[in-house]
Protein backbone atom coordinates (compact mmCIF):
# COMPACT_ATOMS: atom_id res chain seq x y z
CA UNK A 1 0.00 0.00 0.00
CA UNK A 2 1.30 3.47 -0.90
CA UNK A 3 1.93 5.78 2.05
CA UNK A 4 -0.15 8.86 2.87
CA UNK A 5 2.77 11.10 2.01
CA UNK A 6 2.95 9.70 -1.50
CA UNK A 7 -0.81 10.08 -1.83
CA UNK A 8 -0.52 13.81 -1.19
CA UNK A 9 2.34 14.03 -3.65
CA UNK A 10 0.45 12.30 -6.42
CA UNK A 11 -2.75 14.26 -5.91
CA UNK A 12 -0.98 17.58 -5.58
CA UNK A 13 1.12 17.12 -8.67
CA UNK A 14 -1.76 16.00 -10.82
CA UNK A 15 -4.24 18.70 -9.83
CA UNK A 16 -1.65 21.45 -10.15
CA UNK A 17 0.01 20.37 -13.36
CA UNK A 18 -2.14 18.07 -15.47
CA UNK A 19 -5.25 19.33 -17.23
CA UNK A 20 -5.81 15.88 -18.76
CA UNK A 21 -6.73 14.40 -15.39
CA UNK A 22 -10.54 14.11 -15.71
CA UNK A 23 -10.58 12.03 -18.89
CA UNK A 24 -7.49 9.89 -18.27
CA UNK A 25 -8.07 9.22 -14.60
CA UNK A 26 -11.75 8.45 -15.17
CA UNK A 27 -10.88 5.69 -17.65
CA UNK A 28 -8.35 4.25 -15.17
CA UNK A 29 -10.80 4.35 -12.24
CA UNK A 30 -13.51 2.69 -14.34
CA UNK A 31 -11.08 -0.07 -15.29
CA UNK A 32 -10.02 -0.59 -11.66
CA UNK A 33 -13.59 -0.71 -10.34
CA UNK A 34 -14.45 -3.43 -12.85
CA UNK A 35 -11.74 -5.59 -11.29
CA UNK A 36 -12.38 -7.74 -8.24
CA UNK A 37 -10.04 -6.04 -5.80
CA UNK A 38 -10.03 -5.23 -2.14
CA UNK A 39 -10.58 -1.62 -1.17
CA UNK A 40 -6.87 -1.12 -0.37
CA UNK A 41 -5.82 -2.52 -3.71
CA UNK A 42 -8.30 -0.27 -5.50
CA UNK A 43 -6.86 2.78 -3.77
CA UNK A 44 -3.32 1.68 -4.67
CA UNK A 45 -4.31 1.08 -8.27
CA UNK A 46 -5.96 4.47 -8.59
CA UNK A 47 -2.90 6.17 -7.14
CA UNK A 48 -0.67 4.34 -9.57
CA UNK A 49 -2.95 5.67 -12.30
CA UNK A 50 -2.23 9.15 -11.03
CA UNK A 51 1.49 8.44 -11.25
CA UNK A 52 0.96 7.54 -14.88
CA UNK A 53 -0.60 10.85 -15.91
CA UNK A 54 1.85 12.95 -13.93
CA UNK A 55 5.24 11.40 -14.65
CA UNK A 56 7.56 10.35 -17.44
CA UNK A 57 10.70 8.25 -17.84
CA UNK A 58 12.70 11.41 -17.62
CA UNK A 59 11.23 12.51 -14.33
CA UNK A 60 10.83 9.10 -12.75
CA UNK A 61 13.46 6.66 -13.96
CA UNK A 62 16.30 9.11 -14.63
CA UNK A 63 15.95 10.50 -11.12
CA UNK A 64 15.67 7.02 -9.65
CA UNK A 65 18.81 5.70 -11.38
CA UNK A 66 20.85 8.68 -10.21
CA UNK A 67 19.70 8.17 -6.62
CA UNK A 68 20.48 4.46 -6.70
CA UNK A 69 23.91 5.15 -8.20
CA UNK A 70 24.83 7.26 -5.16
CA UNK A 71 24.13 4.30 -2.87
CA UNK A 72 26.58 2.15 -4.84
CA UNK A 73 29.61 4.43 -4.46
CA UNK A 74 32.49 3.83 -2.03
CA UNK A 75 32.38 5.83 1.18
CA UNK A 76 34.63 8.82 0.31
CA UNK A 77 32.84 9.49 -2.97
CA UNK A 78 29.45 8.51 -1.60
CA UNK A 79 29.68 11.10 1.17
CA UNK A 80 30.26 13.85 -1.38
CA UNK A 81 27.46 12.76 -3.68
CA UNK A 82 25.00 12.21 -0.84
CA UNK A 83 25.61 15.74 0.42
CA UNK A 84 24.53 16.92 -3.03
CA UNK A 85 22.10 14.14 -3.89
CA UNK A 86 19.12 16.45 -4.37
CA UNK A 87 21.14 18.48 -6.88
CA UNK A 88 22.23 15.42 -8.86
CA UNK A 89 18.78 13.80 -8.82
CA UNK A 90 16.83 16.93 -9.76
CA UNK A 91 19.25 17.80 -12.56
CA UNK A 92 19.27 14.29 -14.00
CA UNK A 93 16.54 15.45 -16.40
CA UNK A 94 18.33 18.65 -17.47
CA UNK A 95 19.55 17.29 -20.85
CA UNK A 96 15.94 16.61 -21.85
CA UNK A 97 14.93 20.10 -20.76
CA UNK A 98 17.81 21.50 -22.77
CA UNK A 99 16.42 19.96 -25.95
CA UNK A 100 13.78 22.69 -26.02
CA UNK A 101 16.38 25.44 -26.49
CA UNK A 102 19.47 23.72 -27.89
CA UNK A 103 19.09 22.37 -31.46
CA UNK A 104 22.29 20.31 -31.08
CA UNK A 105 21.07 18.40 -28.04
CA UNK A 106 18.62 15.82 -29.38
CA UNK A 107 21.01 13.50 -31.22
CA UNK A 108 23.21 13.15 -28.14
CA UNK A 109 20.46 10.96 -26.64
CA UNK A 110 20.22 8.11 -29.19
CA UNK A 111 21.83 6.24 -32.05
CA UNK A 112 19.87 4.83 -35.01
CA UNK A 113 22.07 1.83 -35.58
CA UNK A 114 20.40 0.59 -38.78
CA UNK A 115 21.44 3.79 -40.53
CA UNK A 116 25.09 2.81 -40.17
CA UNK A 117 24.73 -0.44 -42.07
CA UNK A 118 24.05 -4.12 -41.36
CA UNK A 119 25.30 -5.36 -38.01
CA UNK A 120 26.31 -1.82 -37.02
CA UNK A 121 25.82 -2.64 -33.35
CA UNK A 122 28.65 -5.15 -33.61
CA UNK A 123 30.80 -3.46 -36.23
CA UNK A 124 30.82 0.26 -35.46
CA UNK A 125 34.18 1.48 -34.12
CA UNK A 126 34.21 2.48 -30.47
CA UNK A 127 36.41 5.53 -31.09
CA UNK A 128 34.80 8.77 -32.24
CA UNK A 129 37.57 9.65 -34.73
CA UNK A 130 37.33 6.25 -36.41
CA UNK A 131 33.54 6.51 -36.56
CA UNK A 132 33.80 9.96 -38.17
CA UNK A 133 36.28 8.63 -40.72
CA UNK A 134 33.96 5.74 -41.55
CA UNK A 135 30.57 7.49 -41.56
CA UNK A 136 31.28 11.28 -41.50
CA UNK A 137 30.49 13.62 -38.65
CA UNK A 138 27.32 14.84 -40.35
CA UNK A 139 25.88 11.31 -40.44
CA UNK A 140 26.68 10.70 -36.79
CA UNK A 141 25.05 13.95 -35.79
CA UNK A 142 22.01 13.19 -37.95
CA UNK A 143 21.46 9.62 -36.76
CA UNK A 144 22.67 9.97 -33.18
CA UNK A 145 25.86 9.34 -31.27
CA UNK A 146 24.97 8.70 -27.62
CA UNK A 147 27.75 6.13 -26.87
CA UNK A 148 30.40 8.52 -28.18
CA UNK A 149 28.96 11.47 -26.28
CA UNK A 150 29.05 9.45 -23.06
CA UNK A 151 32.80 8.96 -23.41
CA UNK A 152 33.20 12.69 -24.06
CA UNK A 153 31.18 13.50 -20.93
CA UNK A 154 33.25 11.05 -18.90
CA UNK A 155 36.36 13.04 -19.84
CA UNK A 156 34.66 16.27 -18.80
CA UNK A 157 33.73 14.78 -15.43
CA UNK A 158 37.26 13.47 -14.91
CA UNK A 159 38.67 16.95 -15.53
CA UNK A 160 36.13 18.47 -13.13
CA UNK A 161 37.29 16.02 -10.45
CA UNK A 162 40.92 16.94 -11.11
CA UNK A 163 40.10 20.61 -10.67
CA UNK A 164 38.01 19.88 -7.55
CA UNK A 165 35.34 22.10 -9.02
CA UNK A 166 32.23 21.15 -7.09
CA UNK A 167 29.73 22.78 -9.46
CA UNK A 168 31.32 21.24 -12.53
CA UNK A 169 31.48 17.80 -10.90
CA UNK A 170 27.77 17.91 -10.12
CA UNK A 171 26.90 19.29 -13.56
CA UNK A 172 28.79 16.67 -15.53
CA UNK A 173 27.82 13.82 -13.21
CA UNK A 174 24.12 14.55 -13.65
CA UNK A 175 24.39 14.96 -17.43
CA UNK A 176 26.61 11.90 -17.87
CA UNK A 177 24.14 9.81 -15.90
CA UNK A 178 21.28 10.97 -18.10
CA UNK A 179 22.98 9.90 -21.32
CA UNK A 180 23.92 6.55 -19.80
CA UNK A 181 20.27 6.07 -18.89
CA UNK A 182 19.16 6.89 -22.43
CA UNK A 183 21.67 4.41 -23.83
CA UNK A 184 19.85 1.70 -21.87
CA UNK A 185 16.49 2.42 -23.54
CA UNK A 186 16.11 -0.05 -26.44
CA UNK A 187 14.15 2.38 -28.62
CA UNK A 188 17.03 4.87 -28.36
CA UNK A 189 19.05 2.48 -30.53
CA UNK A 190 16.80 2.14 -33.57
CA UNK A 191 15.32 4.18 -36.42
CA UNK A 192 11.99 2.61 -35.45
CA UNK A 193 12.20 4.66 -32.24
CA UNK A 194 8.43 4.90 -31.69
CA UNK A 195 7.23 1.77 -33.42
CA UNK A 196 6.14 4.07 -36.25
CA UNK A 197 7.65 1.85 -38.95
CA UNK A 198 5.78 -1.26 -37.79
CA UNK A 199 2.34 0.22 -37.15
CA UNK A 200 2.99 0.45 -33.40
CA UNK A 201 3.29 4.20 -32.93
CA UNK A 202 3.42 5.15 -29.27
CA UNK A 203 5.78 2.35 -28.24
CA UNK A 204 8.44 4.75 -27.00
CA UNK A 205 6.44 6.32 -24.20
CA UNK A 206 4.67 3.02 -23.52
CA UNK A 207 7.91 1.23 -22.65
CA UNK A 208 10.06 3.94 -21.10
CA UNK A 209 7.36 6.01 -19.40
CA UNK A 210 3.97 4.38 -18.92
CA UNK A 211 5.09 0.93 -17.81
CA UNK A 212 7.60 2.06 -15.15
CA UNK A 213 5.16 4.69 -13.90
CA UNK A 214 2.59 1.97 -13.29
CA UNK A 215 5.01 -0.57 -11.81
CA UNK A 216 7.60 1.46 -9.87
CA UNK A 217 6.09 0.51 -6.51
CA UNK A 218 6.58 -3.18 -7.36
CA UNK A 219 10.11 -2.88 -8.74
CA UNK A 220 13.16 -4.24 -6.99
CA UNK A 221 15.30 -1.12 -6.64
CA UNK A 222 18.05 -2.83 -4.65
CA UNK A 223 21.16 -4.35 -6.13
CA UNK A 224 24.28 -5.65 -4.42
CA UNK A 225 26.37 -3.98 -7.11
CA UNK A 226 29.19 -1.76 -5.88
CA UNK A 227 30.76 0.84 -8.14
CA UNK A 228 33.58 -0.77 -10.11
CA UNK A 229 36.44 0.74 -12.07
CA UNK A 230 35.93 0.54 -15.83
CA UNK A 231 39.20 -0.35 -17.50
CA UNK A 232 37.44 -0.01 -20.86
CA UNK A 233 34.58 2.49 -20.71
CA UNK A 234 33.92 2.31 -24.44
CA UNK A 235 33.28 -1.42 -24.34
CA UNK A 236 31.08 -0.99 -21.26
CA UNK A 237 28.73 1.52 -22.90
CA UNK A 238 28.63 -0.30 -26.21
CA UNK A 239 27.72 -3.50 -24.38
CA UNK A 240 24.73 -1.67 -22.91
CA UNK A 241 23.74 -0.26 -26.31
CA UNK A 242 24.01 -3.67 -27.97
CA UNK A 243 21.88 -5.32 -25.31
CA UNK A 244 19.22 -2.66 -25.72
CA UNK A 245 19.24 -3.01 -29.50
CA UNK A 246 18.83 -6.77 -29.18
CA UNK A 247 15.72 -6.17 -27.03
CA UNK A 248 13.87 -4.17 -29.69
CA UNK A 249 12.41 -7.21 -31.44
CA UNK A 250 11.15 -8.65 -28.16
CA UNK A 251 9.49 -5.35 -27.22
CA UNK A 252 7.68 -5.04 -30.54
CA UNK A 253 6.64 -8.69 -30.69
CA UNK A 254 5.32 -8.54 -27.11
CA UNK A 255 3.14 -5.57 -28.06
CA UNK A 256 1.71 -7.53 -30.98
CA UNK A 257 1.03 -10.55 -28.77
CA UNK A 258 -0.74 -8.53 -26.08
CA UNK A 259 -2.75 -6.72 -28.77
CA UNK A 260 -4.49 -9.96 -29.70
CA UNK A 261 -6.43 -9.75 -26.43
CA UNK A 262 -7.65 -6.18 -27.04
CA UNK A 263 -10.04 -4.62 -29.48
CA UNK A 264 -8.97 -1.40 -31.16
CA UNK A 265 -11.31 0.55 -28.87
CA UNK A 266 -9.85 -1.08 -25.76
CA UNK A 267 -6.25 -0.71 -26.89
CA UNK A 268 -6.26 2.98 -27.83
CA UNK A 269 -7.86 6.18 -26.69
CA UNK A 270 -7.69 9.78 -27.82
CA UNK A 271 -6.00 12.22 -25.44
CA UNK A 272 -5.48 15.93 -25.58
CA UNK A 273 -1.75 16.67 -25.58
CA UNK A 274 -0.72 20.32 -25.74
CA UNK A 275 -3.99 21.19 -27.42
CA UNK A 276 -3.77 18.40 -29.98
CA UNK A 277 -5.85 15.23 -29.97
CA UNK A 278 -3.43 12.30 -29.93
CA UNK A 279 -3.96 8.54 -30.19
CA UNK A 280 -2.40 6.73 -27.25
CA UNK A 281 -2.39 3.34 -25.55
CA UNK A 282 -4.98 2.88 -22.82
CA UNK A 283 -4.00 2.21 -19.24
CA UNK A 284 -5.46 -1.33 -19.23
CA UNK A 285 -3.35 -2.17 -22.29
CA UNK A 286 -0.24 -0.63 -20.73
CA UNK A 287 -0.78 -2.73 -17.61
CA UNK A 288 -1.12 -5.92 -19.65
CA UNK A 289 1.94 -5.03 -21.70
CA UNK A 290 3.97 -4.41 -18.57
CA UNK A 291 3.04 -7.82 -17.21
CA UNK A 292 4.01 -9.46 -20.51
CA UNK A 293 7.40 -7.74 -20.43
CA UNK A 294 8.04 -9.46 -17.08
CA UNK A 295 10.95 -7.76 -15.28
CA UNK A 296 12.84 -6.47 -18.32
CA UNK A 297 12.17 -2.76 -17.66
CA UNK A 298 13.15 -3.16 -14.02
CA UNK A 299 16.37 -4.88 -15.10
CA UNK A 300 17.29 -2.07 -17.49
CA UNK A 301 16.67 0.49 -14.75
CA UNK A 302 19.05 -1.32 -12.41
CA UNK A 303 21.66 -1.88 -15.12
CA UNK A 304 21.53 1.84 -15.89
CA UNK A 305 22.05 2.77 -12.23
CA UNK A 306 24.95 0.33 -11.96
CA UNK A 307 26.75 1.76 -14.96
CA UNK A 308 26.19 5.35 -13.84
CA UNK A 309 27.89 4.50 -10.55
CA UNK A 310 30.74 2.81 -12.43
CA UNK A 311 31.32 5.82 -14.69
CA UNK A 312 31.26 8.30 -11.79
CA UNK A 313 33.68 6.14 -9.83
CA UNK A 314 35.98 5.64 -12.82
CA UNK A 315 36.16 9.38 -13.49
CA UNK A 316 37.05 9.98 -9.83
CA UNK A 317 39.78 7.31 -9.87
CA UNK A 318 41.20 8.59 -13.17
CA UNK A 319 41.36 12.05 -11.60
CA UNK A 320 43.55 10.69 -8.80
CA UNK A 321 40.81 10.16 -6.18
CA UNK A 322 40.73 13.82 -5.12
CA UNK A 323 39.72 14.62 -1.55
CA UNK A 324 36.26 16.21 -1.71
CA UNK A 325 35.62 16.34 2.03
CA UNK A 326 35.56 20.16 1.97
CA UNK A 327 32.29 19.91 0.05
CA UNK A 328 30.65 17.33 2.34
CA UNK A 329 28.09 17.80 5.08
CA UNK A 330 28.98 15.23 7.74
CA UNK A 331 25.77 15.93 9.65
CA UNK A 332 23.91 14.01 6.94
CA UNK A 333 25.63 10.71 7.80
CA UNK A 334 22.68 9.46 9.85
CA UNK A 335 20.23 10.30 7.06
CA UNK A 336 22.39 8.40 4.61
CA UNK A 337 22.38 5.32 6.83
CA UNK A 338 18.58 5.40 7.04
CA UNK A 339 18.31 5.57 3.27
CA UNK A 340 20.86 2.82 2.76
CA UNK A 341 18.84 0.65 5.12
CA UNK A 342 15.66 1.28 3.14
CA UNK A 343 17.57 0.68 -0.09
CA UNK A 344 18.86 -2.67 1.13
CA UNK A 345 15.35 -3.66 2.21
CA UNK A 346 13.91 -2.45 -1.12
CA UNK A 347 11.58 -0.12 0.75
CA UNK A 348 12.58 3.24 -0.74
CA UNK A 349 9.09 3.78 -2.16
CA UNK A 350 7.22 2.49 0.87
CA UNK A 351 9.33 4.50 3.30
CA UNK A 352 9.06 7.69 1.26
CA UNK A 353 12.76 7.96 0.36
CA UNK A 354 12.49 7.83 -3.43
CA UNK A 355 13.16 11.41 -4.48
CA UNK A 356 11.50 11.01 -7.87
CA UNK A 357 8.18 10.74 -6.03
CA UNK A 358 8.67 13.90 -4.01
CA UNK A 359 7.63 17.39 -5.07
Amino acid sequence: MISGGLTLYFLGKVFLNDKRLPKILFSWVKYVLNMKLTRSLIVSAVLLGIVLVSSSWGFLVHKTTHQLAVYQLPVPLQSFFYTHIDNVVSNSVRPDQRRNSDPTEATKHFIDLEMFGPDAADKMPFEWDKAVAMFTKDSLIKYGYVPYHIIYMQAKLTEAFKQKNKDSILFYAADLGHYIGDAHVPLHTTINYDGQLTGQKGMHSLWESTVPDIEIAQYNLYTSHKASYLSDSKTAIWTAVRKGYNMVGFMLETERTVSKNFTEADKYELKMWYGKETKAYTLPFAKAYGIALKNTVNERLIESANLIADFWYTAWVDAGKPDLSAFENTSLAQDLQKELGAYQQNSLVKDGFLRALKR
